[in-house]
């Protein structure tokens, strides 16, 4: 019986995972795109102006069975900045973070142009957030265990997010998106968002204390 029922709910989380929760990704990105136009022309014009540089942000992520694809934000740090200073690390005080982008950055405006790579398919509103190629490791380095992580669609909070956001360090980061792939339901995922919602509303643990990766 056991046996059954872990069956039932593996088969009930896949079709929550390719149907449902994708139309869902869908439908509130487009509308939330819609809604929040005036905002993301108004941040635009407002990055643009404050430095030089694009406004669009890109970055190669590791998405879905850990493929490659452009991760998109609005630019907070001046042009190249990852080649200076702290590297991947930006902590409180950052003189890469422009001043316009410190705001960005708090209230996570930064992070609304993601809702055009759900449009596009690389990502979902909840999922594991996409790590960078080659930190905290490249690909060919995660463990079998800890690749389960790709199984879904990263997303633009998840619930590891949702356990300290950016002080979290990576192992026990994993730790907890493979537990959420495993997981996975239309329950847990409201739970996340709405406990985003007061982490953003508090901009609660939304700058890094250190490196968080064990050497």
């Amino acid at each position: 019986m056991q046996d059954e029922a872990q069956v039932s709910g593996k088969a009930a989380r896949g079709v929550y995972n390719r149907v449902v929760k994708r139309l869902l990704d869908l439908l509130l990105a487009l509308l939330a795109l819609i809604l929040l136009s005036p905002l993301l022309l108004v941040t635009a014009l407002a990055v643009k102006l404050s430095s030089k540089g694009p406004v669009i942000f890109k970055q190669k992520r590791l998405g879905r069975d850990g493929k490659e694809f452009n991760f998109y934000k609005f630019r907070s740090m001046v042009v190249n900045a990852e080649q200076t200073g702290s590297g991947v690390y930006s902590g409180k005080g950052d003189p890469r973070v422009t001043r316009v982008g410190r705001f960005l950055r708090a209230s996570s405006i930064d992070e609304l142009p993601q809702l055009i790579n759900i449009l596009k398919g690389d990502m979902s509103l909840i999922g594991p957030r996409p790590p960078l190629t080659y930190h905290p490791w490249p690909i060919s380095d995660y463990s079998p265990y800890q690749r389960h992580m790709f199984d879904v669609r990263p997303g633009i909070t998840g619930w590891a997010q949702t356990h300290g956001r950016k002080d979290v360090e990576w192992h026990r980061r994993i730790e907890l998106n493979v537990w959420y792939v495993e997981h996975v339901s239309l329950a847990l995922d409201l739970r996340i968002f709405f406990l985003t919602f007061f982490k953003v509303f508090t901009n609660a643990d939304n700058a890094n204390t250190g490196e968080t990766l064990k050497k």
